[in-house]
């Protein structure tokens, strides 16, 4: 009977709890659903400039789903491709061709590189049955020279995104610490006997974010030296670069976490904002492809920090673009951070209205 009388307690007392009962339905529907937006995608061609193609290369590239755009007179390869977004450039001299993969995408970069040797195998009739495979590897070399704006033959897939999880594990954590911490100041009491006295709403919104913001900072700075020099994560920019954009990843999400908290009652509620703030943000930092969604969920990730966090941390590690080239995606961070923080100010009215 005490079972059943315990039972009977934890059930009612799930049921009075209207949010908890929201979420336990509503959060996986939610993620179901942007998995399925996302993983059933249209399918992204890869878009290959070429100079000096003849007809017959253009129409087999089309014919294996090629995007094909024309250039003459290319000077600077790297600038063409990064200008007009190429996955790659084809330059052909006569019977060779010199190809060059922008290799954003390792996997993209690869499968269009098998394309254009399988089209140029077929022209030099490599397929021969008395041509060995070293043989036919030789060959195949000899009539495609390879080349790679961003890493090598051996760059990897995670080689891309591994940047990208850099800067999720630091949001996630600051989020989670910075919520809890707060909640747990209300909670015991203390915000509620702090709001009692003179100070104002921005000197408490100022002091959270200083204080939790030195833990934060000495968090991000862990996880990045340890990334980077004990994990061995690709590094082509500037290390402080890269943890000045972690820092302000820290901030967006430090804010955030403050804000949120203002909104739960418990730790457990406060967990459940993982799955609707946290979970989302996973698909759109570019670990997915972005340009295979729908254009709406396109337009949806740019209302997410992690998709400018994740852009600029894959530019300084990856791509080793400087401070200018990626500021555009702080300027947009650090107004995250701004419309969080003016919103702090305005949740805590409901504790004391000054």
């Amino acid at each position: 009977m005490r079972t059943i009388a315990l039972i009977k307690r934890i059930l009612l007392q799930i049921l009075r709890d209207k949010r908890t009962l929201a979420l336990l339905f509503i959060a996986p529907l939610l993620i179901l659903t942007l998995m399925d937006l996302v993983f059933n995608g249209k399918t992204v061609n890869p878009v290959l400039g070429i100079e000096n193609g003849k007809k017959q290369i253009i129409q087999s590239l089309k014919e294996a789903d090629i995007v094909v755009k024309n250039y003459e007179g290319v000077s600077n390869t790297d600038e063409v491709m990064l200008k007009y977004d190429l996955d790659g450039l084809l330059e052909v001299k006569g019977e060779k061709a010199t190809l060059t993969l922008l290799n954003d995408n390792p996997t993209v970069a690869k499968n269009l590189e098998m394309k254009v040797r399988q089209i140029f195998n077929k022209r030099a009739q490599l397929q021969l049955l008395d041509t060995n495979n070293i043989q036919r590897k030789q060959l195949q070399d000899a009539i495609i020279q390879t080349k790679y704006v961003y890493g090598s033959s051996d760059t990897e897939l995670f080689d891309t995104f591994s940047p990208m999880l850099v800067g999720f594990f630091v949001f996630f954590f600051v989020f989670l610490i910075s919520g809890i911490g707060l909640l747990n100041e209300r909670t015991t009491g203390t915000l509620e006997r702090l709001m009692a006295t003179p100070i104002k709403r921005g000197e408490i919104v100022a002091a959270y974010l200083i204080g939790y913001g030195l833990l934060a900072f000495l968090q991000t700075i862990v996880i990045v030296l340890f990334a980077i020099y004990v994990l061995d994560i690709v590094l082509v920019g500037s290390i402080w670069n890269v943890i000045l954009i972690n820092v302000i990843v820290a901030l967006v999400a430090l804010s955030l976490g403050i804000l949120l908290s203002s909104f739960a009652n418990s730790e457990f509620q406060m967990v459940q904002f993982i799955p609707l703030v946290i979970v989302p943000q996973i698909f759109f930092s570019g670990i997915f492809s972005i340009e295979g969604m729908v254009d709406w969920l396109q337009v949806f990730a740019k209302f997410m920090p992690l998709y400018y966090a994740a852009d600029a941390l894959k530019g300084v590690m990856y791509k080793g673009l400087s401070l200018s080239d990626i500021s555009q995606n702080l300027y947009i961070l650090l107004a995250f951070a701004a419309v969080f923080i003016v919103c702090n100010l305005f949740a805590l009215k409901k504790y004391r209205k000054l």
